[in-house]
């Protein structure tokens, strides 16, 4: 009997903990991975937001991070590529996801700095702060 229970109490904590890596693909093609849930409120793509990022091609070559910046990135959500207006506004404050982005909702075909035309994208955001 202790047995079955402790094999109950361990699947309830496994369930608990996958149910934190929730998906949702959008219509657009983008992906929305909840890495780690936040508790605070959704931003619109009206608002200003604080994030920490790091962003990196296909093949895993990271591109840019906040941290290369010296912290926290600060701007207007929906004045970047529609995959971050899109995918952060599924987040909470608090939380952490990774954005898989198609090359549609990123650059396109149009080559930026380091990130080739054409390039499908995966960024993983923290939203620390919602501003208006």
């Amino acid at each position: 009997m202790k047995s079955l229970i402790a094999l109950l109490a361990a699947a309830t904590v496994a369930s608990t903990a996958f149910a934190a890596n929730t998906i949702e693909k959008l219509p657009s093609g983008v992906v929305v991975e909840h890495l780690k849930q936040g508790t605070g409120p959704q931003p619109t793509a009206e608002d200003i937001v604080r994030v920490n990022y790091r962003g990196t091609l296909a093949n895993g070559t990271e591109f840019d991070s906040s941290a290369k910046h010296g912290g926290p990135a600060t701007f207007p959500l929906g004045q970047v590529i529609p995959c971050w207006t899109q995918g952060v506004q599924k987040m909470r404050v608090g939380g952490k996801a990774r954005l898989t982005c198609p090359a549609a909702t990123a650059y396109g075909d149009r080559a930026v700095g380091p990130i080739p035309p054409n390039s499908d994208l995966t960024f993983e955001v923290e939203l620390l702060q919602i501003g208006k």
